[in-house]
C-alpha cells in the first residue's frame, strides 16, 4: 500500500470506531435502531444535544428532527 492509501484507511477504520461509539450511545439513550444509524453517521448532529433532548422528555423522533 502507498502513504496515501494507508492513510485513507486508517481514517476510514477511525471514522468507523467513531460511528459505532456513536451509535452506542444513541441506542443506550433509546433511540429506535433507524433513528441511531442515521444520527450517528451525520457529523453535523450533536451526539450529546441528542442524548440531552432525550433526557429531557423529548421524543426521539423530534430530537433527530431537530438534530438532522
Amino acid at each position: 500500500m502507498t502513504e496515501i492509501t494507508e492513510f485513507a484507511h486508517a481514517e476510514s477504520d477511525e471514522r468507523s470506531k467513531v460511528e459505532g461509539w456513536r451509535l452506542h450511545v444513541l441506542i443506550e439513550a433509546g433511540y429506535p435502531l433507524t433513528l441511531a444509524e442515521r444520527l450517528a453517521v451525520c457529523e453535523q448532529a450533536d451526539l450529546h444535544q441528542a442524548v440531552e433532548l432525550v433526557r429531557l422528555g423529548c421524543a426521539h423522533a423530534t430530537a433527530a428532527a431537530i438534530l438532522l
